[in-house]
């Protein structure tokens, strides 16, 4: 980057079922909350950029950055909503990351928002399947949780992987999430209730799934000089990055891995300078359990094969080698799509102000994966904590 980039601002609704309240007010009030947090003047933004997937099948509005900008009083700039899947709102961040580095602008707003849950199961799921290639694994009747499922199925054959492993993702993020107050649905689980839930699509069974959410979160990213604001820790974008992959199943050779994951991640540490032991958190995309297991290697941050036993060992835990989704993950937080990957920065930077409710001790640098269909678009951001 050719100017560091800061984040100056978050904002976030809680995750869940907002009834009543329209998509663009979920993202009014996480951007009005990030601007006011920011300490930065409206008149200094310039550009807006929305992370969004699916407004126009499931609510029927599809200029979202204009209608939330126009609202918040942002005349006359850049408004543009992004589409990635469900890395929609990392390529967002990503977008307004290169915007200030350039030197086009000072000050951008990112926000990602969905409204999900008024929507059928079929409703959602056929508009979340516009993230695959329908003309050829639609047409099979492939869905996400049937992705997932193959893929547990091949990790299980290739490394050893158990129920019993893949049930100590969901447990630990479940509990996770009862301490984050943005969070939908934190639990405390019991491997017995995982493995009596329902089944979705064998191998996963409800548990393991996160589930359909409404939310919003936002952020303000600017240059070091419009910190206006000593108080608070300076947190500098350390990385930005945005890769792709395959939009087919097919054209995967191996679904114990997704290429544009490691792509993402080897830019990533190459960009900021830093290792996989430098990371002390990472929010990554736990879709569903497995999920977590795969990303958790792909990143580098768990030797290959490895993730399910440091799950079940508690080495991904609060006390462990490396602390994943201590915001308690999709599986606990909630899936707004759009909003998901805004969300995890959100998290990381409270980690890294030292104010989340569900503190990792000495927390400097943190990390964040957004995955979108069946790894089409990946983003990897890595934000470090200013000395």
């Amino acid at each position: 980057m050719m100017r560091s980039v800061y984040v100056a601002g978050t904002g976030s609704t809680t995750f869940g079922k907002h009834s009543g309240t329209t998509i663009e007010a979920l993202a009014v009030d996480a951007s009005a909350q990030a601007i006011v947090d920011s300490g930065i003047e409206r008149s200094r933004i310039g550009a807006v950029y929305l992370g969004n997937f699916v407004s126009g099948p499931l609510n029927g509005k599809e200029v979202l950055a204009g209608l939330v900008a126009e609202q918040l009083g942002l005349q006359g700039i850049p408004c543009t909503k992004v589409e990635g899947a469900c890395a929609s709102g990392g390529i967002a961040l990503r977008h307004a990351c290169l915007m200030v580095a350039s030197g086009v602008c000072d000050a951008v707003l990112v926000v990602g928002v969905e409204k999900m849950t008024h929507a059928s199961t079929a409703e959602v799921t056929t508009a979340l399947n516009c993230a695959m290639d329908n003309e050829s694994d639609g047409m099979v009747g492939l869905t996400f949780p049937g992705l997932f499922g193959l893929a547990w199925q091949a990790h299980a054959q290739k490394y050893g992987t158990t129920r019993e492993d893949i049930a100590a993702v969901v447990i630990k993020n479940k509990a996770h999430g009862l301490k984050n107050p943005l969070a939908q649905m934190g639990a405390d689980l019991t491997l017995e209730q995982i493995c009596g839930s329902a089944m979705i699509a064998d191998p996963l069974q409800l548990f393991d799934c996160c589930p359909a959410s409404d939310g919003a979160a936002a952020v303000v990213v600017c240059t070091k000089e419009l910190l206006t604001q000593p108080t608070k820790p300076r947190i500098r974008v350390m990385a930005s990055v945005q890769t792709s992959g395959s939009a087919r199943i097919a054209h995967h050779p191996d679904l114990t891995s997704f290429d544009a994951t490691v792509l993402a991640a080897q830019q990533a540490y190459q960009q900021s300078g830093l290792q996989p032991a430098d990371i002390d958190l990472v929010e990554l995309h736990d879709c569903f359990s497995i999920a977590e297991i795969i990303d958790s290697e792909d990143l580098g941050l768990v030797p290959r094969g490895e993730g399910g036993r440091w799950a079940a060992q508690g080495q991904t835990g609060m006390q462990g080698d490396i602390v994943i989704n201590p915001s308690g993950g999709l599986l606990a937080k909630g899936h707004p799509v759009g909003a998901t990957g805004v969300g995890q920065v959100v998290e990381v930077v409270l980690q890294l102000r030292g104010m989340h409710t569900n503190q990792v001790a000495n927390a400097a640098v943190g990390m964040t994966h957004n995955l979108g269909g069946t790894g089409v678009a990946c983003t990897v951001h890595i934000l470090g904590r200013d000395a």
